[in-house]
């Protein structure tokens, strides 16, 4: 499928550029987040014209991620679990549990999408995680996974 990308995406091209992806990509994600258009002359004219706008409104977004990104950048917060005897987890941390935990904390909106986790989150330890807030703004934090203390 031939699109025309609305706003930058990371490893796959910035405003304006004609783009090729897989069907499922670009009409469940792509056009149905508005963050692209079907390739077509009539199209591509309308992208050209609106071009400073969509970059204007670029770069509000990623100036808004930057802020919440300074807010969160290096920052570790604490999990307390229940864990097994060999410090296994009865259950993964999940994307939705660590946005909660920061909404909690620093009042800072993250989406569960835009936490990258490079492996499951489902023993006691300390874990670098990266947040892809934009194309060009990221946060790495750390998530530190205790034990809860029986009493």
């Amino acid at each position: 499928m031939e699109i025309i990308l609305l706003e930058n995406i990371l490893n796959l091209g910035n405003i304006g550029d004609k783009v090729t992806v897989k069907n499922g990509y670009g009409r469940n994600f792509l056009l149905k987040q508005g963050k692209a258009l079907r390739f077509s002359k009539d199209n591509l004219e309308l992208v050209n014209k609106k071009k400073n706008e969509l970059n204007k409104k670029n770069t509000e977004t990623k100036n808004k991620f930057k802020e919440i990104a300074k807010i969160v950048e290096n920052k570790t917060f604490i999990f307390n679990k229940e864990s097994k005897e060999n410090g296994e987890l009865f259950g993964s941390i999940k994307p939705k549990e660590i946005t909660n935990m920061i909404k909690d904390q620093v009042n800072a909106e993250v989406s569960p999408s835009q936490i990258i986790l490079k492996d499951e989150l489902n023993k006691i330890g300390l874990y670098k995680i990266d947040i892809n807030f934009h194309s060009e703004v990221k946060a790495n934090i750390s998530i530190k996974i205790d034990k809860v203390q029986s009493k």
